[in-house]
């Protein structure tokens, strides 16, 4: 029976008396067997396969749908099933990009990281959320999702507007993967700090039965000044919740951190090579 017709104790019978809905708010990506290709996933996907080389960017659109219906996966494992997109950790990026303090500000190309933040992790649409405990080896994380994004910009924007947008599209995602710029190095801090933000309200709502303190070990991971500021006050605020109760410190790197030695490495393997 479809979740929704279990919730609204419908027994799969709707209020005016017809079948019940089908859940369709989200769509889990497929399990691929043997190597990783885009033509597999979206073999495996229901409904027709976008229409690849055309002059409309409706097939992009589309794709686009997938970031709100795939949920970023690390709060999976700790039981929140219903958590945030893709889309809507990329939303909030965007918004906090906006907030770069003026002596900052002033060095970076502002219009650029809004939309860095908004296209870092569109190769999520396809690949879906890897993350650093998912046991999948960086350069096999970034195969998959180069691939997907050339497939997007050119094989679904290629002749949209003479493939402009896609090559601006492709150039922004790979100067953040490249992560040699001031622009590059803001929008990588500022995904950090928005998973640390998501990570507090989670367990703010948790009544201190929710620990998802493995997290906190991007706060360490923080390059800029002004960013690792604002990750401060907010661990101000996190301390002040936790006052009384023991629990996980993943910003720690020891063993007290509550963090086990095999994920901690994980964790350094997968952010040492950003």
């Amino acid at each position: 029976m479809p979740p929704s017709a279990k919730e609204n104790g419908t027994n799969g019978v709707s209020a005016n008396g017809h079948d019940a809905v089908p859940d369709v708010a989200e769509v889990q990506l497929p399990q691929v067997e043997g190597e990783w290709t885009v033509d597999k996933v979206l073999d495996a996907l229901p409904g027709d396969k976008p229409a690849e080389g055309t002059t409309s960017p409706l097939a992009f659109f589309h794709i686009l749908e997938k970031l709100k219906t795939n949920k970023r996966e690390g709060w999976r494992r700790f039981g929140i099933n219903r958590g945030e997109s893709i889309s809507d950790h990329m939303y909030r990026m965007s918004m906090i990009s906006m907030l770069a303090p003026p002596a900052l500000a002033s060095k970076l190309d502002m219009a650029k990281c809004m939309k860095m933040c908004l296209i870092h992790d569109m190769a999520e649409s396809i690949v879906g959320d890897i993350t650093p405990v998912d046991g999948v080896p960086k350069p096999e994380k970034s195969r998959r999702e180069a691939t997907t994004m050339d497939y997007i910009t050119k094989g679904l924007l290629g002749n949209v507007d003479g493939g402009k947008v896609g090559e601006e599209i492709r150039a922004i995602w790979q100067e953040y993967e490249d992560s040699k710029t001031l622009e590059s190095h803001y929008v990588h801090d500022i995904d950090k700090m928005e998973l640390l933000l998501q990570m507090v309200e989670y367990e703010k709502r948790g009544d201190h039965k929710l620990d998802l303190g493995e997290f906190a070990y991007v706060k360490t991971r923080i390059v800029l000044p002004e960013i690792q500021a604002w990750a401060e006050d907010l661990f101000k605020e996190w301390n002040a919740y936790w006052v009384g109760h023991e629990h996980v410190r993943g910003d720690r790197g020891e063993e007290s951190s509550g963090v086990s030695a095999q994920k901690k490495a994980m964790q350094d393997d997968y952010y040492n090579k950003e």
